[in-house]
């Protein structure tokens, strides 16, 4: 959430060739509209620090020898160059005092990308092992670097999945380099990438793939792995791609359909029940609005955001809002949120997110500290009495896991 400051960025190729001695900060937002690679980097840093000794440094200019070592690896592109930068930002790292940590900040590095403590990602699988057999059910999501939100959402869906179909290997795959970089980098966990995944696939003779989008709906993340999967879909039998959870877009906010309202059904029902309400109608007496925080998206399928709010009131939910961090579609943006939350009368505020995952989105953009996130914006407001958050992604609901099992299922029946 902070803004981004003007950073003296070092040669890439010197600082992995050199004697390794500084660190890494925090990674900010997980976005999916990075797209540097290390070329571009190293190009930026070209005309910049050429001499790599740390000796003579000082604690700013060490700190930010090792933002440079991070933003190398916030791409989105995987090179033959990615492992060892990711060893050699975290080996510097490790090489800096408390003091120098604190300093680091880069285009996107800051202390938090090795120092925030997000849980244990030894409870995590990457589920990225051989012997596969001949039918794989591969699980694509965004993925998340929140290592307790990665393991009760996206591997929790896994579980279940495998459970579902015990006779078929459930595999993993993130579309987020920037976050399979990060993972492996602070937590040597790697996680394959598309590609990687269906490379795996292809060497251990699978013969019939389904692939399993945890994804909202039909948007770039799942046009870009349609696009990946056309490239191999002559090396296997049978290869398919599922519906993602909310199902078919459809032309206008008007459309609506069965797997939408599922999942209005599903996450406000939690929603209600976490808050300590036995209804959404008591909630409402109570003055209680709760406000649903999708990314959002400047893609066509942004229109699935207002397909919900319409999902939200056919089935009579007056006090559910939908949101988005990007603010895309434009009546989603938080200014326009809180206009229509006050304009309805509620007094109490109760923040959601409507997304897979309950990680960096969640955690800063909308229940962050920094003036920019949701809550804090809605405080600010002065209109509403209180505002609270519920950090949980949809991954974690019954329910919803209910509906990529149905979506598996209608995959593994066309072809069979």
């Amino acid at each position: 959430m902070k803004k981004k400051k003007e950073k003296v960025y070092f040669l890439v190729g010197a600082c992995l060739t050199a004697a390794l001695f500084v660190g890494c900060g925090k990674e900010k937002k997980e976005k999916t509209t990075e797209t540097r690679t290390t070329v571009e980097v190293n190009t930026e840093a070209e005309n910049t620090v050429s001499d790599a000794s740390t000796e003579e440094m000082s604690n700013q200019e060490k700190a930010d020898y090792v933002a440079a070592l991070i933003d190398a690896i916030y791409v989105q592109t995987r090179t033959d160059e990615t492992d060892a930068q990711c060893t050699a930002a975290k080996e510097a790292w490790d090489a800096l005092t408390d003091e120098q940590k604190a300093l680091v900040e880069g285009e996107y590095a800051d202390a938090d990308y090795f120092g925030r403590d997000t849980g244990d990602a030894s409870k995590d699988d990457p589920l990225n092992a051989d012997e596969i057999g001949e039918n794989e059910i591969l699980v694509v999501s965004f993925g998340t670097s929140f290592n307790d939100s990665r393991v009760q959402d996206i591997s929790g869906i896994e579980k279940k999945i495998q459970a579902a179909y015990p006779e078929w290997s459930v595999r993993r795959a993130f579309t987020a380099q920037i976050i399979i970089n990060h993972v492996q980098a602070r937590d040597d966990e790697k996680i394959d990438n598309v590609k990687q995944a269906l490379d795996r696939a292809v060497a251990n003779g699978v013969k019939n793939l389904v692939i399993l989008p945890t994804h909202l709906m039909h948007g770039a993340e799942y046009d870009e792995l349609a696009e990946e999967v056309d490239n191999y879909r002559d090396q296997f039998e049978n290869v398919v791609i599922a519906e993602p959870l909310l199902g078919e877009v459809g032309n206008d906010a008007t459309i609506i359909n069965a797997d939408k309202e599922g999942v209005a059904k599903a996450v406000v029902e939690e929603a209600y029940q976490d808050a300590g309400y036995e209804s959404l109608d008591i909630a409402k007496e109570d003055g209680v609005a709760f406000v649903l925080l999708g990314h959002g998206t400047s893609h066509t399928a942004k229109v699935s955001y207002s397909q919900m709010s319409t999902q939200m009131e056919t089935l009579g939910y007056e006090n559910v809002f939908i949101g988005t961090v990007e603010g895309e579609p434009e009546e989603t943006l938080c200014d326009n949120v809180i206009a229509s939350v006050k304009a309805a009368g509620y007094t109490k505020v109760i923040l959601r997110p409507l997304m897979v995952v309950a990680g960096d989105h969640a955690n800063n953009d909308m229940a962050g500290d920094d003036d920019d996130s949701w809550k804090c914006m809605f405080e600010a407001s002065g209109y509403f009495e209180s505002v609270d958050c519920q950090i949980e992604g949809l991954g974690r609901i019954d329910a919803v896991i209910d509906l990529y099992i149905a979506h598996t299922k209608a995959a593994i029946d066309s072809i069979q």
